[in-house]
């Protein structure tokens, strides 16, 4: 890494490339890319000074990136189709091309890892553990999927001046295996449920992926996982292996759960240690699971159990995972990225928890057509915790449609009093007739192009009734 000069990125705007993008260009390189919509984020990078196009053709690309040379790196997301024009000219004419994955696992294999993987949760933990950590005043860089809202960003620069040895978080995400390039030093693994069927094919070689990755943890390492997933512990005797919950008697685990003011706190217990109170600003029974192991983690690299509490307390939350949007006696908005039917029972769950006595709308957007047809009935159970449902189209992102596999596969086996398919058009017209109490966005697509219209159509009523 340190010979490359220009980095070029195709898929900038993902959240994951966006996090390099930004290191390499903090860290004195020349960095363009290529998206295929402009959003809020590309928005952010551009205003850091990279460039970036959103129309595909040679013509695009800056002279700095034509030609092939040693000193130039192609990253690419392999959301990126195999017909794109610039893709193949840089697969053809001699460039350094690699996938996102492949550049994370060589920034970190000589840095102290704490690796994140799961099928859900990786964000919020991880972002949890960077936190904590940073609050703890250790020196740490972190590479996350989400944007903190601590930081307002997905991406933590270590102190190079600090005379402490850099520790460095990142999400191991399983989609196309690409945390086969991590060799963390410590591992999470929150979940590995199934998902990216796509990619696998069957849960048994999503679990066989995740056993491969256990056996990357470097020797004396350690390894913190779910309490009884279905995974080989470890094949190195030297790794030091725990696991956790919320509600087993795990090694690390959460007790004395309770919600106060519509807010979870909980006692942290270990073998050796027992931290009392901690408070989440961020609801939900599987946070606190989250919580758990982030503090666990922590501890396991020289934080010290008053740090790990305060660090807990004090952390915000990530965009779209559990995001209250609006919160007042009249309406409750919440955002989240939930996009897989254990996700969507978390939320669903957590927030029937929370408001008890409130009407609560879902309104999801399923995102691609092979996920929702191999979890239809999964989605449907979990939706039908909603009093009332709305589902939008489904989000096609990288796949073509599907026969037979459309939003009103899963609007059949929704036992929810209240559901319909709604388009994207008249969303709002819908809400503003449904006598909306408690109201959660959920979807992985581009559900989030509208929160910033709901929220100021429903701040536009809240107004009026005042």
């Amino acid at each position: 890494m340190k010979d490359i000069a220009n980095v070029y990125f195709l898929g900038i705007g993902g959240i994951g490339m966006s996090a390099l993008a930004r290191w390499f260009h903090r860290n004195g390189r020349l960095v363009a890319g290529y998206d295929r919509t402009p959003t809020s984020l590309t928005n952010e990078l551009q205003t850091e000074g990279i460039a970036i196009h959103f129309e595909d053709g040679l013509e695009h690309i800056p002279q700095s990136f034509r030609h092939a040379s040693p000193d130039t790196l192609i990253v690419y997301t392999p959301a990126v189709p195999k017909d794109h024009q610039e893709y193949n000219y840089f697969l053809n004419n001699g460039f350094t091309i690699q996938k996102r994955s492949q550049v994370l696992g060589l920034l970190t294999r000589n840095m102290f890892t704490i690796a994140v993987a799961g099928t859900h949760g990786k964000t919020t933990t991880s972002s949890m553990i960077a936190h904590v950590l940073k609050n703890a005043g250790k020196n740490v860089a972190a590479f996350l999927g989400g944007i903190t809202q601590n930081y307002n960003t997905n991406l933590l620069l270590n102190d190079p001046q600090s005379p402490d040895a850099p520790l460095v978080v990142v999400e191991a995400d399983e989609y196309d295996r690409s945390f086969l390039t991590l060799f963390p030093d410590v591992a999470v693994i929150n979940s590995v449920d199934a998902d990216h069927l796509d990619i696998y094919g069957d849960h048994a070689s999503v679990q066989a992926s995740y056993n491969e990755f256990v056996k990357q943890i470097k020797p004396g390492g350690t390894l913190f996982m779910k309490h009884a997933l279905p995974l080989q512990k470890t094949t190195d005797s030297s790794v030091h292996v725990f696991d956790f919950s919320a509600s087993a008697k795990a090694a690390f685990r959460a007790e004395n759960i309770h919600i106060a003011n519509a807010s979870f706190t909980f006692d942290f217990v270990s073998a050796d240690t027992k931290i009392t109170g901690v408070s989440l600003q961020i609801p939900g029974y599987h946070n606190v699971e989250n919580a758990t192991v982030a503090m666990a983690a922590a501890l396991s690299v020289g934080v010290t159990p008053e740090q790990a509490k305060n660090g807990i307390s004090s952390y915000k939350g990530v965009k779209r995972r559990f995001e209250y949007i609006i919160k007042n006696p009249y309406l409750v908005y919440i955002d989240d990225y939930a996009h897989h039917p254990a996700e969507i029972e978390a939320v669903l769950t957590s927030v029937r928890a929370l408001y008890p006595s409130k009407k609560i709308t879902a309104v999801f957007q399923p995102h691609l057509f092979t996920r929702t047809r191999d979890f239809a009935q999964g989605f449907s159970d979990s939706l039908s915790l909603a009093d009332q449902v709305i589902l939008l189209d489904i989000y096609p992102a990288r796949e073509l449609p599907i026969p037979g596999v459309s939003s009103q596969l899963l609007l059949e086996e929704i036992t929810s009093a209240e559901k319909m398919v709604c388009s994207k058009n008249e969303l709002l017209k819908e809400l503003n007739k449904s006598g909306v109490e408690v109201l959660i966005t959920l979807g992985a697509g581009d559900i989030d192009t509208l929160v910033q219209p709901i929220q100021e159509n429903f701040k536009k009523k809240l107004a009026v009734n005042d």
